[in-house]
């Protein structure tokens, strides 16, 4: 790939993700759609998945933002739901798609089904959390969907890993395999633990708001490369650290994090767009190999494969939510009541996505059947996307779903910002007592109230009446007049300097102090 085509790629990518915006399509979705287009166009390139590639620089920062925005405490809270996913059904659907490829598939060795289980068995990190995101689920369900696909490719690697030396004739036995997937989970882990305290100090004792982002651009890579340096899990270690400094990063400096929220939205999607189409473009490249099995049988084993990945979920879903509710009077009191809804939603939201393709382009070309494991990935990754993806927003419309209560969260919120500003204003009170304080001005001492009171009002006039002729809330008429009154101070500026009686670097200063107020105006009706 030559750098037009990767500019190309990026651009289009960018594009159609932009465009989905306008659309009620999930991005995800729009995004393949248009990669299986364009893989049709005369003179558009190849572009093959690189498993050198996708794993060690796609996959870190991916995980590591999908974490970072995740909640610590929330995913504590379901740990028990979450393991029994990211661990127990990724081993579950391991067996249960291999053996039944092995069944369906004439001349398919049991290992090397079980190589194609391994790599079909986890759903996709970027499109339960694009989807989740889009479809606002309710917090518990989107808590439990982003935890498990922050941990499933860690368990989904390593039993490819046992599978595939079992495969090439060099297994080491269930004793073997046990001992790869304690190393890799442990020691990613440990190696995440290792890494979070250190890495965290750092960030809070560098200054300079550049560096710091350059730092934690660098993070989830340093933290993959360490783990898969001792042969651990890459992908734990990115979401410990990644959990670790999104719960304490309100220790960092304020413009660090304006700054890296950001440079992390822009990262996050251009990866997530390319990533997406790739899915898509690979249809020629899966085509062109797939030799023996081409027609009504190939077509055959798709739509088997799909059917037991679809099953299988379903499968293990109902039961490992009722089971222990049912055996276990402590999980009944610590975790909040469920119905069989939840357990749908949950079951058809398994798709799979660019992790799955990625590994099986790893496959090596000596294994039985690569070809044919290459094809029922990218069957199954288009099938989950295009299907669930399509028919998961209105499940949840006809399932009915309790929605966020937006005005129990806006009361909470209101609440803690009184306490908050009480716990300020006294604090205001003491500084101004202070000798060194002394020379401040009445004015500014008024004008720091003044902004205390704002701030402290802002989240209650969101629980207030709205104007009956536009619709608005108090709140909203206040950011829309203050963006007016700005952008009359921006046009005085622009026109000050365009009659050469401040240069640009004034310029630049001025609209730089109205667009931190402009910003602060905004934040404080949101």
């Amino acid at each position: 790939m030559d750098v037009l085509q990767l500019v190309a790629l990026v651009a289009g990518s960018a594009a159609v993700a932009g465009l989905a915006r306008r659309t009620p399509v999930p991005a995800p979705l729009l995004l393949v759609a248009a990669g299986l287009a364009a893989s049709y166009v005369p003179g558009v390139p190849a572009y093959t998945l690189d498993p050198h590639i996708v794993l060690p620089l796609l996959l870190p920062p991916l995980l590591y933002t999908a974490a970072v925005d995740s909640s610590y405490l929330d995913l504590r809270a379901n740990v028990r739901p979450i393991a029994m996913l990211s661990v127990g059904y990724v081993l579950f659907a391991t067996v249960a798609v291999g053996y039944a490829a092995y069944l369906v598939v004439p001349g398919l060795s049991l290992p090397v089904a079980l190589v194609l289980g391994a790599v079909i068995a986890p759903p996709d990190a970027v499109a339960a959390t694009a989807i989740a995101r889009k479809l606002r689920l309710p917090n518990r369900l989107t808590t439990i969907l982003q935890g498990e696909s922050l941990v499933n490719d860690a368990t989904a690697i390593t039993a490819y890993k046992v599978a595939l030396a079992a495969a090439v004739g060099v297994s080491a036995g269930w004793a073997g395999g046990i001992a790869e997937f304690l190393l890799a989970s442990v020691g990613g882990i440990g190696v995440g633990l290792l890494l979070m305290v250190p890495i965290h100090q750092l960030r809070k004792r560098m200054r300079e708001p550049l560096l710091q982002n350059t730092l934690s651009l660098l993070i989830p890579f340093v933290a993959y490369a360490a783990a898969e340096r001792v042969h651990a899990s890459g992908v734990l270690a990115v979401v410990v650290v990644a959990l670790y400094l999104g719960h304490r990063n309100w220790q960092v400096d304020f413009a660090t994090r304006l700054q890296e929220e950001a440079v992390w939205k822009m990262v996050a999607f251009i990866l997530e767009s390319v990533v997406f189409a790739l899915i898509g473009l690979q249809l020629p490249v899966v085509l062109t190999g797939l030799g023996e099995y081409e027609g009504a049988a190939a077509a055959g084993y798709a739509v088997a494969v799909f059917v037991v990945v679809v099953v299988a979920r379903f499968v293990w879903v109902f039961p490992a939510t009722f089971v222990p509710r049912w055996m276990s009077p402590r999980i009944r009191t610590r975790e909040p009541e469920t119905d069989w809804k939840s357990p749908v939603i949950v079951g058809w939201a398994g798709m799979r996505g660019v992790v799955s393709l990625a590994i099986a382009f790893s496959v090596p070309i000596s294994v039985p059947h690569r070809n044919l494991i290459l094809f029922l990935t990218f069957t199954t990754v288009i099938g989950t996307l295009v299907v669930q993806g399509l028919t998961l927003p209105p499940l949840i419309r006809v399932l009915k779903l309790p929605p966020k209560d937006v005005q129990a969260e806006t009361l909470a919120e209101a609440q803690a910002q009184s306490e908050a500003s009480r716990a300020a204003e006294e604090r205001l009170a003491e500084l101004l007592e202070e000798p060194k304080n002394a020379t401040l001005p009445p004015p500014l001492a008024d004008r720091l109230r003044t902004v205390l009171e704002r701030r402290r009002n802002a989240v209650w006039e969101r629980l207030g009446e709205v104007n009956p002729l536009t619709g608005e809330s108090a709140d909203d008429i206040y950011r829309r007049l203050a963006g007016e009154m700005i952008e009359a101070e921006r046009e005085v500026f622009v026109a000050l300097r365009d009659g050469r009686r401040i240069d640009d670097e004034m310029l630049r200063a001025l609209l730089r102090r109205l667009d931190l107020e402009e910003a602060a105006a905004y934040r404080e009706a949101t």
